[in-house]
């Protein structure tokens, strides 16, 4: 899961920096609510807590991992979410709960 995340952040670096999510911005986006739809549906599998490092799935990347992940933007997680992965369910999150959870796991980002 790291190495896909690497991979896409990667690919990602490479494209305009200005690039937005559908035409939204990260001040439409709610890190309260980001935070509770992460508890509520991405806790089964992922750490999702900050200060968490352990998922309770084998393979499943912290949140606060994902967070650090070298280029890592907005960009970036809206394609990693919105890109199948055969070890976890084909979730599908709305426009709002993806800015929102997007802005969730960017907040827990500790890096200066």
């Amino acid at each position: 899961m790291k190495a896909m995340m690497v991979l896409v952040a990667t690919m990602v670096a490479g494209l305009s920096q200005g690039a937005l999510m559908r035409g939204a911005t990260a001040q439409d986006a709610n890190i309260v609510a980001g935070r509770a739809y992460a508890v509520e549906v991405c806790a089964d599998c992922h750490a999702v807590l900050a200060g968490e490092d352990l998922s309770s799935r084998l393979g499943a990347t912290a949140f606060q991992e994902i967070a650090e992940t070298p280029g890592m933007t907005e960009y970036a997680l809206s394609v990693w979410l919105q890109t199948s992965h055969p070890t976890m369910p084909n979730i599908i999150l709305e426009q709002d709960d993806m800015r929102n959870v997007i802005a969730y796991i960017r907040s827990l980002d500790r890096r200066p």
